[in-house]
């Protein structure tokens, strides 16, 4: 352990969380009800963390209101559904740890900061039909609309999503007919709520925790750069901040948590940590990879899980917060009718509607010749779908914009102008086309997941929500650029069943928490499900404001007893 103690502290709490995310803001506010004072150091001059950027869902099983719609559901079988489709590559404890958390975790916010979460309707499992354990509906959930209004000086700094309709619910989105009828929505309702500034979403989610940490005091530092931990020789006891542009020292009496996100923004750290190569992203600059830089320093050990590469590309003259280009993810683009993605041979090469199959493929190695033969790739669409669908931003029927891909009135022409073969391209389409008008795809399963259809389906489209035949031109194609996954990313640090970061023997570095996308992905494995990584964050912050306090929860213990693993 480093012993890099200041000469002075020019601020002090029991425990300073580090992010302010709900994983950073969730333990700060957990510390408090548990009898210790709290503070939170963020990065950027706003706070919601990535939190605020995300859809916003909240994977929990066995929840009550699930319960109270009559729906069959536990935390036993939530644990079985992550174990199967874990691979092995997650741990038994942390899946069991989360399973058996979450629910208690998300009843603590519902009662001590006003949070309020309902059933997605209608929103099933990834893997609902393929895995015994996964749920039609009832475990994902999301928040009731917040007046971001009551967050007073804190509204214009509490952090909005610069992609997210978030004046608008999972429901409300789903009642018009999902996001591929986005014409059908109620605009109305939106505008309203945009006007009123009533948060749905992940924005609405990360409202009700900052709302939650000023209700408290819990003093609240924007624009504080937490460059080191610092430590006695025994513990960790403190984080040097740098504000601006001086040092400032923080003591932290119980713990520090380090709850800053990943390093989705750090091209060589993606690269290097997550092999994945030169990625776009959704998340704003300072999503860099300081939870391995501020561990690091003390033994922190980090850990890697499978995951994938996503696809997304540059909205057309739009730009994020920080002034970079704004970027769009492929779904569920890829995933409505008239609809599919091709390679550099021309030939489709998995389900497009289905992202955890799909971009697992986009980073395969031909060891044959040392290339990803998925990439470069390019989604091809018909004028069927640029009547019907949106594109990103762009509306349906809205104009194409000029430079915006490649059109042409055959396939073949487009085929030539993207530089594949066109006889491939053509043969691709016409197979596709045959089985999409009788509702199947016998080559790569495309409509066989029900979350397929709720995410990226028309309801209204016949035979298949998921299929559509491209026959009308012009047609377009996009290329398609590699992009991170909103920060959920394959590597971060181990942690045990209280949060508490563990060093490279296994043993947990005494004053040193990790919470969030910093922390590795244990509860998971190869896996992912929408609602996790919040899940993550809210569970994670209550268990390490519990056992900062002296009362960690043995609710892991009595389920590894009771269930006789």
């Amino acid at each position: 352990m480093i012993n890099n103690l200041p000469e002075r502290w020019d601020m002090e709490a029991d425990l300073v969380a580090i992010g302010s995310g709900i994983g950073g803001l969730g333990a700060a506010i957990s510390a408090h009800d548990h009898g210790l004072s709290a503070l939170v150091l963020e990065r950027s001059e706003q706070v919601g963390g990535v939190t605020a950027l995300s859809m916003g869902e909240v994977w929990v099983a066995g929840n009550t209101h699930a319960a109270a719609l009559g729906i069959e559901d536990s935390a036993e079988s939530g644990f079985r559904y992550l174990k199967r489709l874990s691979m092995d590559y997650g741990s038994d404890a942390a899946i069991l740890n989360m399973a058996v958390h979450a629910r208690e975790a998300l009843q603590f916010f519902e009662a001590q900061i006003g949070l309020k979460m309902e059933v997605i309707r209608d929103c099933p499992d990834y893997y609902y039909k393929a895995s015994n354990d996964a749920v039609a509906e009832g475990r994902m959930l999301e928040c009731v609309p917040f007046p971001a209004a009551t967050l007073g000086d804190w509204q214009a700094r509490t952090r909005i999503s610069p992609q997210m309709p978030f004046g608008l619910t999972h429901g409300d989105m789903w009642q018009a007919g999902g996001t591929a009828n986005i014409a059908k929505w109620d605009f109305t309702k939106m505008a309203e709520r945009l006007t009123n500034d009533e948060r749905c979403l992940g924005p609405g989610l990360a409202s009700y925790f900052v709302k939650g940490a000023l209700d408290r005091g819990i003093p609240l530092h924007a624009g504080a750069d937490a460059e080191e931990l610092i430590g006695d020789g025994n513990r960790v006891v403190g984080v040097r901040v740098v504000k601006d542009g001086r040092d400032l020292f923080v003591r932290a009496n119980k713990g520090v948590v380090v709850a800053v996100s990943s390093h989705e923004r750090n091209q060589d750290y993606n690269k290097t940590l997550s092999q994945q190569l030169e990625l776009g992203s959704m998340v704003f600059s300072q999503v860099n990879g300081a939870n391995f830089r501020l561990a690091g320093p003390v033994g922190a050990r980090i850990a890697t899980v499978p995951d994938i590469t996503s696809l997304g590309f540059v909205v057309p003259g739009a730009e994020d917060q920080d002034g970079n280009p704004l970027w769009c993810s492929a779904l569920p683009v890829i995933g409505q009718p008239h609809t599919i993605v091709v390679n550099r041979a021309g030939k489709r090469f998995g389900n497009e509607a289905f992202y955890r199959s799909f971009y697992y493929t986009i980073d395969a190695i031909d060891g044959s010749d040392q290339s990803h033969p998925n990439f470069p790739c390019w989604t091809i669409i018909d004028a069927q779908a640029r009547e019907k669908y949106p594109f990103g931003s762009l509306m349906p029927q809205s104009e194409w914009p000029e430079g915006f891909g490649h059109q042409a009135d055959t396939l073949a022409e487009l085929a030539q102008k993207i530089g594949v073969d066109p006889a491939a391209l053509e043969e691709t389409v016409a197979r596709f086309n045959a089985h999409a008008e009788a509702g199947v795809d016998p080559d790569f399963g495309r409509g066989n997941h029900p979350w397929s259809t709720w995410m990226c389906g028309d309801i209204y489209h016949k035979p298949s929500p998921v299929l559509g035949a491209l026959v009308k031109a012009p047609f377009h194609a996009v290329e398609m650029k590699r992009m991170g996954g909103t920060a959920i990313t394959s590597t971060g640090i181990l942690a045990d069943n209280h949060g508490r970061a563990l060093d490279w023997h296994d043993q947990p570095i005494d004053g040193l928490y990790v919470a969030g996308n910093s922390m590795a992905r244990m509860e998971t494995g190869a896996v992912m499900q929408s609602g996790i990584s919040n899940a993550r964050g809210m569970t994670f912050g209550w268990l390490i404001g519990k056992h900062a306090a002296g009362c960690p929860s043995d609710l892991l213990e009595k389920a590894i007893e009771r269930m006789e693993l």
